[in-house]
């Protein structure tokens, strides 16, 4: 807030914020579906989550809510618990609550006691525990979770009443209960869906091409949901036609209640890898959008703002909350700086849960199913990145598979583990299979003399995703500073001074690039051609990365620097003192990586 700047960031933020917030409210609604609770409550966690992010989170643009993995995966908690079909669990809390009010404990208790897990885990400082979920563990996690929350829609989209399942195999007694009752599909349903999933569809892709000329995206979900809210009540589809409508929404909060001890004792198993989840989405887009908007987010305090935003939210009978990827990308791309945007977000929710909420009573719940179906797209996607796994890193790929297979048919909680043990096996593959080669290659680097202006930076094991950020923040501490900041100061300067960069923000990516961006030099010396080889297939190399950095020893990479800093003297000499003496920025940099790249 000290640095806030209204005149350049308020308009952005309020125009995101207000865009952002029709985007939650009915992504707030569907999401509730997978919970298996009354709609309203996921504009719970479009509300009392946000509040408290924006005083705690780090992150500028994700927009903190409801998101369906998580959704889905405390619906289970629900059903289990409170079944569709027989007597609840025993448990004390429950006794004379209606059906309900007993989920409705479930799900606040089990969002509370998520809380208190990220919570304690940003106290204890134990951020790093994401680095064990590597992108193709949460690749194939996740696109095993959109093909529950798909199956788990089919209900809404067909017009069908199908129980609850929870527990392994799950999803096949779902797909069959559906096909069971595949002849008593409601047409009106049908054909609502199939509507408001192709104009969805098409309008998007409309978005995704013309973006750069699009002021904001053209918010057809919203657009779909008035359409359908003014047939729906002219048509009386919840009588004539036996449409399942969201019904009445209360317009006053609820009073908050306290969770169940009993409860917590009865869901911890599955509130723990909610909990990690919920984080490991989180933290991996707020890493992409502060990349490339240039600042830092802080992983524990991350853990800590969502720890607090679900114990506040659960108090307020919430959903968990994490980022739903899609509504993110909404606060990002219409232009959001802050989470000012949020926080007006959550005002647009906040109006409609007091003011205008009537007015979605008699909304289909099968286009809110169909929203959940749409949004499906980018996850069920990551699907076709399983051939080029194969080719190119078969462990990885059959952690993706193995991932993928287990959650769908074990469910989302086992699922996770099985990809967790999988992927701790690569680990051990990987370290073993290069410990023999690396030892052969790597020189005692120990009596190697530095000079002026070089590092030469050791690293003796093999880089893989769960030691990356370790091997980037000791490789920064060698030479003294940080790029990325740099760069951010250096763009603000460039900002101030010439008023030209409005959306030419540099992007970038991890370890090599940052420095070559700041005009400092990286080689790499004593690199097996194998590990080129591999390098050059998985498209390491591009414009800005060259072959022409690697070198055979370390001899070598210094006559190579010795002739270029020669170079470099005889340039100022004749340039004068225009640009005066070397600066930071031409530091040179030499890195002793060997049999690391695999």
């Amino acid at each position: 807030m000290k640095i806030y700047s209204i005149k350049d960031w308020l308009l952005n933020d309020i125009v995101s914020g207000v865009s952002t917030g029709l985007v939650a409210v009915l992504q707030g609604l569907a999401f509730s579906l997978l919970a298996s609770i009354s709609t309203w409550y996921g504009l719970y966690a479009a509300f009392f989550p946000v509040i408290m992010y924006f005083f705690l989170g780090t992150s500028r643009h994700i927009s903190v809510g409801s998101f369906p993995i998580l959704s889905l995966m405390v619906g289970a908690v629900v059903t289990r618990l409170v079944p569709d079909e027989g007597p609840p669990a025993n448990i004390t809390a429950f006794e004379g609550l209606t059906k309900d009010e007993q989920r409705i404990l479930v799900s606040a208790s089990l969002t509370f006691l998520v809380g208190l897990f990220q919570l304690g885990m940003g106290l204890l400082q134990v951020g790093f525990i994401v680095m064990y979920l590597s992108d193709t563990l949460i690749s194939g996690f996740t696109t095993a979770a959109a093909v529950h929350i798909l199956v788990s829609q089919l209900k809404f989209v067909l017009g069908l009443t199908v129980p609850g399942f929870s527990g392994p195999l799950s999803i096949i007694y779902t797909l069959e209960s559906v096909f069971t009752q595949i002849t008593s599909t409601n047409i009106h349903d049908l054909v609502t869906s199939i509507v408001v999933m192709v104009m969805v569809l098409g309008v998007k892709e409309i978005n995704d091409r013309f973006k750069s000329k699009l002021p904001v995206p053209i918010p057809i979900e919203v657009i779909m949901t008035v359409i359908a809210c003014g047939v729906s009540y002219a048509f009386n589809f919840s009588e004539n036609h036996g449409v399942d409508v969201v019904g009445k929404i209360p317009n006053t909060f609820e009073s908050p209640i306290a969770p169940s001890l009993q409860l917590f004792q009865m869901t911890a198993v599955e509130a723990f890898p909610i909990a990690i989840v919920g984080f490991a989405v989180a933290f991996a887009v707020a890493k992409v959008y502060s990349v490339k908007h240039d600042y830092i987010i802080d992983g524990n305090q991350e853990l800590i703002a969502f720890g607090a935003s679900n114990i506040f939210g659960g108090a307020f009978k919430s959903l968990a909350a994490s980022t739903a990827l899609s509504r993110s990308a909404v606060q990002e791309s219409t232009g959001g700086k802050t989470q000012i945007a949020g926080l007006l977000s959550a005002i647009i929710v906040l109006v409609v849960i007091l003011g205008i909420g009537f007015l979605l009573e008699p909304l289909p719940k099968s286009l809110l199913g169909a929203v959940v179906i749409v949004n499906l797209k980018g996850m069920l996607m990551q699907v076709v990145t399983v051939p080029y796994l194969w080719k190119k890193d078969r462990p990885d790929c059959i952690v993706w598979v193995g991932t993928c297979l287990a959650a769908i048919f074990l469910g989302l909680d086992l699922g996770l583990a099985v990809g967790l043990g999988l992927e701790l096996l690569t680990v051990v593959f990987r370290t073993q299979k290069f410990a023999l080669a690396s030892f052969s290659v790597f020189l005692n680097l120990l009596q190697i003399y530095e000079p002026e202006g070089v590092k030469i930076f050791r690293i003796p094991s093999p880089i893989f995703f769960a030691n990356i950020d370790f091997f980037r923040d000791k490789l920064k501490d060698a030479v003294g500073f940080n790029p990325l900041r740099i760069l951010r100061k250096r763009n603000k300067a460039v900002k101030k001074i010439k008023k030209m960069i409005k959306k030419g923000e540099l992007t970038l990516t991890s370890a090599l690039k940052e420095f070559i961006r700041v005009s400092v030099d990286v080689y790499i010396v004593g690199c097996d051609p194998y590990i080129i080889e591999k390098l050059r297939n998985c498209k390491f190399f591009d414009d800005e990365i060259k072959t022409s950095i690697f070198f055979l020893t370390i001899h070598d990479a210094m006559l190579f620097i010795h002739d270029n800093y020669k170079f470099w003297q005889k340039e100022i000499k004749y340039q004068g003192n225009v640009h005066g003496p070397l600066d930071h920025s031409l530091y040179e940099l030499v890195i002793k990586l060997g049999l690391i790249f695999n």
